[in-house]
């Protein structure tokens, strides 16, 4: 069973830095592609970033334009974890940050293509 349990929200002000942590069981975080999603209130859940599996031409990376040159995705093996380090962050990335993960190294960056998610974890960014 896999089960993914994000952690690292909270409220904090524009230009500040903040990491998310997805600690994955039933699953091995490199062997599978794993993203972040977000869903700020009345709106549709958003792709933020992803990470092929290893297996899948050494893991590349994927970001939402919104996201990039700001936000880093990453994952620790050792520990099973995926992250989400957010720099410069905006009032406009409040939203609730959710982990995912699907049944394959190779990534999408649409909701529907994810098999399995976290329960997320509140980011509020205050101007």
């Amino acid at each position: 069973q896999v089960q993914l349990v994000e952690s690292g929200g909270g409220l904090v002000q524009a230009g500040v830095s903040l990491r998310l942590s997805c600690a994955a069981s039933g699953r091995t975080v490199s062997n599978y592609a794993m993203a972040w999603f977000r869903q700020a209130p009345g709106k549709e859940r958003e792709f933020v970033a992803a990470i092929r599996a290893i297996s899948w031409r050494g893991g590349l990376t994927y970001y939402g334009d919104s996201v990039k040159g700001r936000f880093t995705i990453s994952r620790d093996n050792a520990k099973n974890t995926l992250y989400l380090q957010m720099n410069s962050l905006k009032p406009e990335d409040t939203a609730v940050y959710y982990c995912a993960t699907r049944e394959s190294g190779a990534v999408v960056m649409y909701r529907g293509g994810y098999d399995y998610w976290g329960q997320g974890t509140q980011v509020t960014v205050s101007s």
